[in-house]
């Protein structure tokens, strides 16, 4: 789990491969369901249909009996008891994938476009502070994994080979 751009389906992927396991991207799982985008979804839908179809995917998976590393969506941990729903699911290990508010602007800024919560930002002061406000009010949930993973600075390698050494 994480903020958007924090690599969770970057690191996700390759920890996956790493550890020999299913690899499963919650946005990727949401988009086949309705063969929509995310951003389609958001616009034709609304954001409260998102999070309740959310919830159904983070129930199916949590349900599933086969090993698997999932990204989570950035707000999933997020809405409604979801946080609880993870701590309390029996063998599931949730680790947060941390990064500054400079970090993730940095990263966000060049993506936004494709982002339907920050496509409307206009420059990147705005999109720091809209960053900010969001992770402070995402923060309770997220510092909640059972697991926290200081990204910053890191290589991919590094961050999976410091998840790695946490599971054992």
């Amino acid at each position: 789990m994480g903020y958007m751009g924090s690599g969770k389906s970057h690191i996700g992927k390759l920890l996956a491969q790493q550890i020999d396991q299913k690899f499963m991207d919650f946005d990727e799982e949401i988009e086949k369901l309705e063969n929509l985008k995310i951003p389609e979804i958001f616009e034709k839908k609304g954001e409260i249909y998102f999070r309740k179809l959310e919830r159904s995917v983070l129930e199916q998976n949590l349900a599933r009996e086969e090993d698997a590393v999932v990204s989570l969506g950035g707000g999933t941990p997020c809405y409604g008891d979801n946080i609880d729903l993870i701590r309390n699911a029996e063998e599931t290990c949730s680790i947060y994938l941390k990064l500054s508010v400079q970090s993730l602007t940095e990263r966000l800024f060049a993506e936004k476009d494709h982002r339907p919560v920050i496509q409307h930002l206009q420059d990147k002061a705005e999109l720091e502070e809209f960053i900010r406000k969001h992770l402070f009010e995402r923060g309770f949930y997220y510092n909640q994994a059972d697991y926290i993973i200081d990204c910053e600075g890191k290589t991919a390698e590094g961050i999976i080979s410091e998840i790695e050494d946490r599971l054992r």
